[in-house]
C-alpha cells in the first residue's frame, strides 16, 4: 500500500479527532438539531480548504530541495509536538464544552469558522503540504492519492464522530477520547517518518 495513502489516511484521522472549535462547532450543531440535519457540516473543510491549499503548494513549490528536506525536518518536529498536544488531551480528556447556539447555521458558515481557525494554515503550510508537494513531484497519481485519502479519512472521522455524538453524548465523549489516544500514536509514528525523510 502506497505511503502516501497510508500517510493521508493518518492525518485525516488526527485531525478530525483532534478539539477545536470547529469540531466543538459541528457538535454542537449535531446536538441542537440532530445528526440528519447537520451531518453535511463534516464537508465544510472542502470548501474552506481550497484556497488555503493553494497559498501553500504555490509557496511550497518554489523551494529548493535543500529547503523542502529542512521542511520535512521541521514538518516531523511539529508533528510530534501535535501528538504531544494529542497526549496531553487525551490525559487530561474532558467532555467537549458544547454551547448552545442562537441558530443553526450552513455548511457555508461551518467552512467560514473552519476558514478563521488558524490550524489548517499551519497544517497546509508545515504538514500536509510538504507530503503534498513530494508525492506530486514522484507522481501527480500519489498527491492525488495523498489529498483523496486524506480528505476521505476526514470527512468520514468527522461524519462517525457526529453520529456517536448525536446517538448518545456520554458514548461520544468516550469514543472521542479512545481516537484521540489512537491519533497520537499516528502522528507520533508520522512525525518520525518526516524527521527521517528531512534527515536524509
Amino acid at each position: 500500500m502506497s505511503i502516501y495513502l497510508l500517510q493521508g489516511l493518518a492525518l485525516g484521522f488526527a485531525a478530525a479527532v483532534q478539539p477545536g472549535p470547529f469540531i466543538v462547532y459541528l457538535v454542537t450543531e449535531t446536538l441542537t438539531h440532530g445528526f440528519r440535519k447537520t451531518w453535511v457540516l463534516a464537508f465544510a473543510p472542502l470548501i474552506s480548504d481550497g484556497p488555503i491549499i493553494a497559498l501553500a503548494l504555490v509557496v511550497l513549490s518554489q523551494m529548493p530541495a535543500w529547503l523542502m528536506n529542512g521542511l520535512n525536518l521541521m514538518s516531523g518536529i511539529f508533528i510530534l509536538y501535535l501528538a504531544l498536544g494529542a497526549y496531553r488531551q487525551w490525559r487530561d480528556f474532558t467532555a467537549l464544552d458544547v454551547q448552545e447556539p442562537a441558530a443553526r447555521q450552513s455548511v457555508f458558515r461551518a467552512a467560514l469558522m473552519n476558514a478563521l481557525n488558524p490550524m489548517p494554515y499551519i497544517y497546509w503550510s508545515l504538514v500536509t503540504g510538504p507530503i503534498l508537494i513530494a508525492g506530486w513531484r514522484q507522481s501527480p497519481m500519489l498527491g492525488l492519492t495523498f489529498i483523496i485519502s486524506f480528505y476521505s479519512m476526514l470527512i468520514g472521522a468527522l461524519v462517525v464522530i457526529l453520529a456517536l455524538f448525536s446517538a448518545a453524548r456520554n458514548l461520544g465523549n468516550q469514543v472521542s477520547r479512545a481516537l484521540l489516544g489512537i491519533s497520537v500514536v499516528a502522528l507520533a509514528g508520522f512525525g518520525l517518518f518526516q524527521i527521517i525523510r528531512g534527515w536524509l
